[in-house]
């Protein structure tokens, strides 16, 4: 049993939209039942150098419409040492902090895990991540709005790409998971996409690009996912340029641009309800999981599960970009 009257929240690792709507919604949320709330400026790291203020509603006015995080966020080496975090527990006990909310993504997830291990301390996750590729949830705050960046993106290449008869290889965000690139080649009519999840080889390399440069079609746009399996954009258009010289090939790396932008109503919506069900889960006495929305549903999962696990990607999607791409 543990009774909190103040929390701290930072957001950490690689900012995604909607993550100031989390920061809103923690902290009113918080406010509204009567706890105080602590920011931590600039991750794990700030609360290693002390970067903690109060913070008040007026705080979060006016942000739930921006991008990126107004509390900052950045990678901190020191907090995976055993050291760097009794410095960042020495610090939370110094400003009187109970529980922690962390808005994050894998890397920030499994700090999160093993701080509060090792100090049995409350900590809950809300996911921030663009990748949306965290298992427990249906989605993650920052993919819906990343998907149509690169859908606008793909759009504007598909102009030039007719304009010149060209093969564009567009590389999107994901890591080792490939839901940016599959969503965002149904969704912009591309031709084919390159994923993590599915083994490259000739053969199908091949099938791209029939498929892709039938007569019917003067250009093509084939999505791939930055990956050590996929070889990234730049890797798929060397293989292609070495088999199909006839081809005129370009790549575009779409790159941080997926990062920002105000977030879509999707993302605010699920930011918000993620956020108050943050201090929901504390208020039950729930500690070291991550909040996750499934079948429209708030569920509670365990950090463990939420790292560990794969999230599996539908590959019947795979077959109807197949099917639409002829």
């Amino acid at each position: 049993m543990y009774s909190i009257k103040t929390i701290g929240v930072l957001t950490s690792g690689g900012d995604a939209p909607g993550m100031n709507a989390a920061l809103r919604a923690v902290t009113r949320a918080a406010i509204s039942q009567g706890i105080a709330v602590k920011a931590i400026y600039r991750g794990y790291k700030g609360l290693i150098t002390d970067e903690i203020v109060d913070f008040q509603t007026q705080n979060v006015s006016n942000i739930i419409q921006h991008g990126g995080t107004i509390i900052k966020t950045a990678r901190c080496e020191e907090f995976k040492t055993p050291e760097g975090r009794a410095t960042a527990y020495e610090r939370i006990k110094d400003h009187n902090i109970d529980a922690l909310v962390v808005l994050g993504g894998d890397g920030t997830f499994t700090g999160a895990k093993v701080f509060a291990q090792e100090y049995n301390f409350p900590v809950v996750g809300v996911p921030c991540t663009i990748d949306n590729d965290l298992y427990g949830t249906d989605s993650t705050i920052g993919y819906d709005t990343a998907l149509n960046t690169v859908i606008e993106c793909v759009d504007k290449i598909r102009d030039t790409a007719s304009s010149h008869e060209r093969l564009f290889f567009v590389e999107v965000m994901g890591r080792d998971a490939g839901f940016l690139a599959l969503n965002a080649a149904i969704a912009s009519g591309a031709e084919a996409a390159v994923i993590p999840e599915v083994s490259i080889k000739d053969d199908m390399l091949a099938e791209v690009i029939q498929n892709g440069f039938r007569k019917t079609k003067n250009s093509s746009i084939v999505l791939v996912a930055e990956s050590k399996e996929t070889g990234g954009a730049n890797g798929v258009a060397q293989r292609v340029k070495a088999e199909y010289p006839q081809y005129d090939v370009r790549v575009v790396i779409l790159g941080h641009i997926q990062r920002g932008g105000s977030p879509t109503a999707v993302d605010r919506i699920l930011a918000s309800r993620m956020g108050a069900a943050a201090i929901d889960a504390l208020l039950e006495e729930q500690r070291n999981l991550m909040i996750g929305v499934v079948n429209d549903k708030i569920v509670y999962v365990p950090f463990t599960k939420a790292i560990k696990d794969d999230k599996p990607i539908d590959l019947k999607l795979l077959q109807v970009l197949r099917q639409l791409s002829i």
